[in-house]
């Protein structure tokens, strides 16, 4: 079983919908999906035409049209509902109680969220992230079944440089890891699975167009060459347990289990 603890919906695209599209003639894997918000406060594409105030229900309706797109629907999709954009504002422990009520009930062998980075160095993102770890390791020490591993998703610094170095070959900044919204890169040797999402990954990029009212540059914007250059792998971190030094990196994040 699989658990993937999000903010907002699109944040599973890019950290999900590879690996469950590798898995997804594999009926006796279990596919759990926990959003903290709606999305209700993200970027409207002005095409769409939908109103502030209807956005979070519709961003519920695209983040469900995506998983058709992959053919592999979540076994179980939890909407906690929380505002957009304030997860760090929340009462402390409520976000942690939270997932954690969901993990408790799931026990799945495998979790991925975001790390201290969120990516991106998005406040929920980073939030979400480190509830989600609270909430695992507290669980994973009670002796109860699964909870095997905790990834946290991560833009590998080599990956990171070459994308940078190819917007800066088509004459565009390159990303400034101390601006929100743009990639921070993890060091190579901490990436522990680094998985080939090359064979799915016209898959991906349908699936993050179904998100209509996000599709907008940096995606939007990039040619083939740039997905496959951005999401043509999918770099992870072992939060837990401890990966021993000099440890192969894994292909597949269920490897070994």
């Amino acid at each position: 079983m699989v658990l993937f603890s999000v903010a907002h919906p699109d944040d599973d695209v890019m950290g999900a919908a590879g690996l469950i599209a590798l898995h997804r003639e594999d009926r006796d894997l279990r596919f759990v999906l926990l959003h903290a918000t709606d999305g209700e406060a993200g970027e409207i594409a002005p095409e769409t035409g939908v109103a502030r105030e209807q956005l979070g229900a519709v961003r519920r309706r695209e983040d469900e049209a995506g998983w058709r797109v992959i053919g592999r629907t979540p076994d179980r999709h939890e909407w906690l509902g929380f505002a957009d954009g304030e997860l760090a504002e929340l009462p402390a422990g409520l976000l942690e109680a939270e997932i954690a009520r969901v993990l408790a009930e799931e026990r799945p062998d495998v979790v991925f969220t975001f790390g201290p980075d969120g990516i991106t160095g998005h406040p929920d993102h980073i939030t979400v992230g480190a509830a989600t770890t609270a909430a695992f390791t507290r669980l994973a020490g009670d002796g109860g079944p699964g909870l095997a591993r905790l990834y946290h998703a991560a833009w590998k610094q080599s990956a990171l440089d070459r994308l940078n170095s190819r917007r800066v070959a088509d004459g565009l900044e390159p990303f400034d890891p101390t601006v929100v919204f743009h990639p921070r890169g993890v060091p190579d040797e901490q990436i522990a699975c680094t998985i080939d999402q090359r064979p799915v990954l016209p898959l991906i990029r349908a699936a993050f167009q179904a998100h209509r009212t996000q599709w907008a540059p940096f995606w939007a914007a990039l040619d083939d060459r740039g997905w496959h250059s951005a999401a043509g792998e999918s770099h992870l971190v072992q939060a837990w347990p401890p990966r021993p030094s000099g440890a192969a990196v894994l292909a597949d994040p269920f490897e070994g289990l």
